[in-house]
């Protein structure tokens, strides 16, 4: 008989589970096709930099004119040909182009985004209103304003409809984003009571979105009145965007296009101030 403090204690294999062992990839072809993109870029960019360098450049003289231009704009502004008043009119013109552009723009968006959520939208009507938004995306601003002044003319018919046609591609991706985010829970236990999809939007989507929809909507408004700056001189539209093109390019008036800066630095700066608003008031 074996007393107790002499028992033999079999030791137990615990039960393994499965090992998974994960291969090491020494050949990601992602990783390697973008290391092959960027080598290629930098490649080309290195390349070509030299031809695009003037002969006759000098860096040195380069850089002296640069930071007296600078000098110029930021510590001697004043106004020669123009009147501080018609700039006050301009900037306000360049202000209503991007207003007027992200209103109409947003409104269109948001109905667009309804078509090409997947909460509410068949697949074959997202895929076909995100890909056609995608196209119009890839286009510049810029770009778009110049393709329609060539139905409208040169002039402020072409910059609104050029801005809001890409505003309208920006919001519908950022709006069914934002709609997308909701619970699907939440929707089809609306569908389940028997709500229609018009009780849906107003009850469920429109409560859920309304933070992200002023967000994004302010967001465009700053990217149309830069938009509005730009096409004002490529396009003709006017606005400070074509006075800062005349300071600039006609007159050669560095002092002139100082003040115009600082008008739309300030301007810029009660944006940021209406931004933060909005931000703690929604949080």
């Amino acid at each position: 008989m074996i007393k107790p403090e002499n028992q033999i204690s079999i030791p137990t294999r615990q039960p393994a589970g499965p090992r998974l062992s994960i291969p090491l990839r020494f050949r990601d072809r992602r990783r390697v096709t973008i290391l092959m993109t960027l080598i290629v870029l930098a490649y080309i960019t290195l390349a070509t930099l030299p031809t695009m360098i003037p002969s006759h450049f000098k860096l040195g003289t380069a850089l002296t004119s640069f930071a007296e231009n600078i000098k110029i704009m930021f510590w001697q502004p004043h106004l020669a040909n123009t009147t501080f008043i018609t700039l006050l009119g301009a900037l306000g013109q360049s202000i209503l182009l991007a207003f007027l552009t992200t209103l109409i723009g947003s409104v269109l968006a948001f109905f667009f985004a309804l078509a090409s959520t997947r909460r509410l939208a068949p697949t074959y009507l997202v895929l076909g209103i995100q890909s056609l938004m995608a196209v119009i995306r890839a286009i510049p601003t810029v770009l778009w304003v110049l393709i329609y002044s060539v139905v409208f003319g040169l002039g402020a018919n072409a910059a609104v409809v050029g801005i809001t046609f890409h505003s309208v591609a920006y919001l519908t991706k950022v709006y069914a984003d934002s709609m997308d985010e909701l619970s699907p829970g939440i929707i089809e236990t609306m569908q389940a009571m028997g709500l229609k999809k018009s009780a849906i939007i107003r009850q469920a989507i429109i409560p859920y979105m309304m933070p992200s929809y002023l967000s994004w909507t302010f967001i465009r408004f700053e990217i149309n009145f830069a938009d509005a700056i730009a096409v004002g001189a490529a396009a003709g539209a006017g606005g400070i965007g074509y006075q800062l093109f005349m300071s600039s390019s006609f007159y050669f008036n560095f002092h002139e296009v100082g003040v115009m800066v600082y008008m739309i630095l300030a301007f810029a700066l009660v944006l940021e101030i209406i931004s933060y608003r909005l931000r703690t008031a929604t949080n």
